[in-house]
């Protein structure tokens, strides 16, 4: 359909945390920004706004919207400067579209923005979670199609990329992103939907483990926007506070999970062996300095908060995440989801599946999680088994491992008859797509 290479097709990964888009064929993605997206009610906000610089192009992502409507501040850069009774909205729940507006306003910022491309003359590759539904991608299909005009989309399942990304077409993927972990076995190219298992537990989740945690050690976390730091003598600064009484309270924590994210991933570690109070209560502590200068020290939380991802109910143990208890016993611990994930599968390719299991996403790229997960599924798996857990060595490619399967994919020869074009989706309809992208 699109001979030779004069076309190169666009592969964007919208996950629960990070938007990833690039062009098929490099190696790492262009633009990475979040995937929430900054909105303030035309309502609320009076004409001020329209005197402090939303003039530029930039923020005015959604200018030909009416008053009355919201506007949409998509990017890190746009989300970065703190406006009044602007608040932070994730189009995603439970790694499912629930607000298409969104949706839009970053692929916008993609295309616009971030690639600077004309979405009509690029095929797209789009990631889609292991257990979308056919209206989501019916409707993904409708948004491509008649809004940017495209000429030829294809939607692949996450698992099967971060499959492609390794060189392998049979695997059990792991991937462990902001919003939760999914376990999807992926066999010659295809995820076993019967098998796939997901858990609500991912960065997010940690981070705000992390956040509890300090709260509850009386360490507040003070957003960068909120203070200002001068020199008073050289090399000797002074914080003054500042007060903005129009901030959301999602903005605020937005910004606080900023840092937050950032702690645990400067000092967070997963454990050798499953976490224990007493063993771990005189371990030597780590200093991190918060950007208002103080400097906190981080002590048995480093090995934690970590641990929860294979012991759930531990997360019941610190300050503040009580509210967590009536769902906890349903959710399990990464080595079980694997094994469990596994047993769901034809016997004949276990033996297969045991011996690589990858890990992806922006979770899995913590310290020893690897080594940790391979130790327990050794333990918990049957003797017959030889266990293998692979991960790439490079942090980069592990964030972004979906992605880079994509860009393979799609820059692949013998994939070019695969796409669903501008054409069938005139002839078949929107609900083709069924068909065309399994």
């Amino acid at each position: 359909m699109y001979g030779g290479d004069e076309v190169s097709a666009i592969v964007i990964d919208l996950g629960s945390h990070t938007c990833k888009a690039g062009y098929a064929g490099e190696d790492a993605p262009k633009a990475v920004f979040p995937s929430v997206v900054g909105s303030i009610d035309q309502m609320d906000a009076d004409d001020d706004n329209e005197n402090n610089g939303s003039k530029t192009n930039n923020n005015n992502v959604d200018s030909n919207k009416p008053r009355g409507k919201r506007r949409l501040y998509v990017g890190s850069q746009a989300l970065g400067f703190r406006r009044d009774h602007m608040e932070v909205l994730s189009p995603l729940k439970d790694g499912v579209v629930v607000d298409w507006d969104i949706v839009d306003s970053i692929w916008d910022h993609a295309f616009k923005e971030c690639l600077l491309i004309d979405p009509k003359e690029h095929p797209m590759l789009l990631a889609e979670p292991s257990f979308n539904t056919q209206q989501q991608r019916e409707r993904t299909a409708e948004l491509m199609f008649e809004k940017y005009k495209v000429p030829a989309l294809f939607l692949a399942k996450n698992a099967v990329l971060t499959s492609f990304a390794s060189g392998r077409a049979t695997s059990v993927v792991v991937d462990s992103g902001g919003g939760s972990t999914t376990v999807a076995p992926v066999h010659d190219g295809y995820v076993l939907q019967k098998a796939v298992s997901s858990s609500p537990i991912g960065g997010e989740f940690l981070t705000d483990c992390l956040m509890k945690s300090l709260e509850s050690k009386g360490i507040v976390i003070k957003p960068r926007y909120s203070f200002k730091r001068k020199e008073i003598q050289p090399g000797v600064f002074q914080t003054v506070d500042i007060d903005f009484p129009n901030t959301t309270e999602s903005y605020k924590l937005y910004s606080q999970r900023v840092i937050a994210s950032d702690i645990k991933e400067c000092v967070c570690r997963a454990p050798d062996t499953p976490y224990d109070e007493s063993a771990y209560s005189n371990i030597p502590m780590t200093p991190y300095e918060l950007p208002d200068g103080q400097t906190i020290e981080i002590g048995a939380d480093r090995f934690k908060i970590p641990d929860v991802l294979f012991n759930p109910p531990l997360a019941q143990t610190i300050p503040g995440m009580n509210n967590f208890a009536e769902i906890s016993p349903s959710f399990r611990g990464l080595p079980q989801m694997v094994i469990e994930s596994i047993n769901r599968c034809d016997v004949d390719i276990r033996k297969e599946l045991f011996g690589s299991i990858l890990l992806a996403g922006g979770t899995a790229s913590m310290q020893q999680l690897k080594e940790r997960l391979e130790k327990d599924l050794l333990e918990e798996s049957p003797q017959a088994a030889r266990v293998k857990v692979l991960a790439s060595g490079n942090a980069t490619e592990r964030r972004f491992s979906v992605w880079i399967g994509g860009s393979i994919l799609a820059s692949l020869g013998s994939f070019q008859q695969m796409w669903f074009s501008k054409s069938e989706y005139e002839e078949h309809g929107a609900s083709y797509i069924q068909r065309k992208c399994p």
